[in-house]
């Protein structure tokens, strides 16, 4: 009898240790690597015990949801995952603890048209061109790819000013989610921000010759309350073990072989 106690009575001193042991860990992510980190949270709060706590916000941009601001003003979180280039902004002002620094994933462009509308050909340059022209609307986000659909790709098609009146930048909310309303007839985001959304017809990438690569990558910030439990999480999404979800939301994962990026 005095065993059965003493075992029970260990297992219950294991149970609370456990329990004090387990910690939230707060991320602030951007729209691109989301749907990959809440289909990886379940299996990642398994292993840990830790639970995974999601503040979302734009990499960049004007609004108070985004990011940067979101730190300038004092909030904390033990992680964040954001576009790579508006990182390192970050890494320079401090804001992250140097060298923490983990690649995660590269994002592709792409586009979507409202469910049940008919599906433009965007395979080539010249067929992406006359799409765009004969859209009533184009609408695409205020991040990285929002930039490069905006200052880059309408040039480089040579419509900049065809399109001048009727593309439109949406911020802080996915694109996608707009053009199901019917509001806009084109969208453009990284495909990872594509395909979560209902409501919508995934059309496809951007060409090879138009395509623009978005670097996803995390960091532990600086005056993060559990760092360790950053840094632990950071490395279990750029491990093998995460790749095949990561691959499965419309993200390039991180191999040692491809740690450059944009």
């Amino acid at each position: 009898m005095l065993n059965l106690r003493l075992r029970f009575a260990l297992l219950l001193l294991c149970a609370v240790s456990t329990a004090a042991l387990a910690q939230d860990v707060t991320v602030m992510i951007s729209g691109g690597f989301r749907a990959a980190l809440e289909k990886l949270a379940v299996q990642y709060e398994a292993k840990s015990g830790d639970r995974i706590v999601l503040i979302s916000g734009p990499s960049m941009g004007k609004t108070p949801q985004a990011i940067p601001a979101r730190l300038a003003r004092g909030e904390k979180a033990d992680a964040v995952i954001m576009v790579g280039n508006a990182l390192n902004a970050l890494d320079q002002q401090g804001k992250v603890l140097p060298g923490s620094r983990v690649e995660l994933a590269d994002s592709p462009v792409g586009m979507v048209v409202q469910k049940g509308a008919p599906v433009p050909d965007i395979s080539t340059a010249s067929a992406l061109r006359k799409t765009l022209l004969n859209a009533r609307s184009v609408a695409y986000s205020d991040s990285a790819s929002g930039r490069y659909v905006e200052s880059q790709l309408f040039r480089r098609l040579g419509i900049e000013s065809q399109l001048k009146d009727k593309a439109h930048r949406v911020e802080r909310i996915p694109v996608a989610s707009e053009v199901a309303k019917g509001k806009y007839t084109l969208g453009f985001q990284q495909v990872s921000e594509l395909l979560p959304v209902s409501g919508v017809t995934f059309v496809g990438p951007l060409p090879g010759e138009l395509q623009y690569i978005t670097r996803f990558a995390g960091a532990v910030t600086e005056g993060a309350i559990h760092p360790e439990k950053g840094k632990a999480l950071l490395s279990f999404l750029s491990s093998p073990e995460a790749r095949g979800v990561i691959t499965s939301t419309g993200l390039i994962p991180v191999t040692p072989t491809r740690e450059t990026g944009r």
